[in-house]
């Protein structure tokens, strides 16, 4: 059993009903605003925490959905620290608002993630949001070809001012899978976060088909794979549309510090779903607290 407080209120709730703790609060008025207050808190404590280098490291490598940003919203990297115990593993939130897989690594930021990995280490690989934009522009250039093959597309880049030879989502995606397995680490492919656009009743199940890509490079490159965009699609539409518009922030896309909590706590139980659990023996109590997920 686990307990949260929230004000004067407190909820107890079985290992099961785990994941649904920070939204269950959110059903009583006025503390949704001090509930998020006490995740930042701990978001931020989390992050200072310093690496140890004689343990082993789960790296999340992503875009704004996992990292914290302006405006109120909040990633679920952050929270994903606090399920894991910091004596046995260090967990180090490497995402970046605003990035492609493709500028990840054209911006040197994937460069920076490999010279602190080794053997041993994790990598959570999650991207896809922002690989739709434009290809060529002078704002921000961030696109990746459609589809996971060799194609190509040469261009003057009118951001950077650089000559650069664009590549597939699936391309960009297995160069970060190949890099990792050669510094002896284990990649692990996450399919994308739930934007709460709505239809007859239903979630959306993430833009485009960057999901289904995500699974096929990984079956294709023999690597884990979570879908991470079932599970959370799965909770929203338990919870109602209504009660899910609380877990954004601003936007449709960016969660807010309660909906960065539950975000984590699904990829938490995405992992402990996995046949040959990779991560369990670095669980925190939090962490063990999650039932794990069925795909």
């Amino acid at each position: 059993m686990k307990t949260v407080k929230s004000n004067c209120v407190k909820i107890r709730i079985t290992a099961q009903q785990a994941a649904l703790v920070l939204v269950a609060l959110l059903l009583f008025p006025g503390s949704g605003q001090a509930q998020n207050a006490q995740i930042d808190q701990q978001s931020r404590a989390s992050k200072q925490r310093a690496a140890a280098p004689n343990l082993p490291t789960i790296f999340v490598v992503g875009d704004s959905t996992a990292n914290n940003n302006a405006n109120g919203a909040r990633g679920w990297g952050d929270p994903f620290v606090d399920y894991f115990d910091a004596e046995k593993i260090n967990v180090l939130n490497r995402a970046r608002g605003g990035r492609s897989s493709r500028t990840f690594i054209t911006e040197g930021l994937w460069d920076k993630v490999l010279s602190e990995m080794k053997r041993g280490d994790f990598v959570l690989i999650q991207f896809g949001h922002n690989d739709a934009g434009a290809i060529n522009d002078a704002t921000r250039a961030r696109g990746s070809l459609p589809g996971i093959g060799e194609e190509t597309q040469e261009i003057d880049n009118l951001l950077t001012k650089k000559h650069e030879v664009v590549h597939t989502y699936g391309w960009y995606m297995r160069k970060m899978i190949a890099d990792t397995k050669a510094k002896g680490a284990t990649p692990i492919v996450l399919s994308l976060t739930v934007r709460n656009i709505w239809k007859e009743g239903h979630v959306e199940r993430g833009p485009g088909k960057f999901g289904q890509w995500a699974a096929e490079v990984a079956k294709f490159e023999h690597v884990t794979f979570i879908d991470v965009t079932t599970l959370i699609a799965g909770r929203y539409e338990e919870l109602g549309e209504e009660k899910v518009k609380e877990l954004f922030a601003t936007d449709h896309t960016h969660t807010s510090p309660s909906g960065a909590e539950l975000n984590a706590s699904l990829v938490v139980a995405g992992l402990k779903m996995l046949k040959d659990k990779p991560l369990d023996r670095y669980l925190s109590a939090k962490g063990k607290a999650v039932e794990g997920a069925r795909q």
